[in-house]
């Protein structure tokens, strides 16, 4: 593979996250709305777990 053609998985995700930034609000919010769908269809936690204190 060359590394000119096949872009990193860190230069996606980076692009990810400038293409989700530069959404309106409204629209990040449906994005996120439906991430956490997704997340909680394939086994997700609908909580975040709980944290101790060290």
């Amino acid at each position: 593979m060359d590394a000119k053609t096949t872009p990193s998985d860190e230069a996606q995700g980076l692009r990810l996250i400038r293409a989700f930034l530069s959404l309106p609000p409204e629209k990040r919010a449906e994005v996120i709305a439906l991430v956490e769908e997704l997340a909680r269809a394939h086994g997700g936690r609908d909580e975040r777990p709980e944290v101790s204190p060290t």
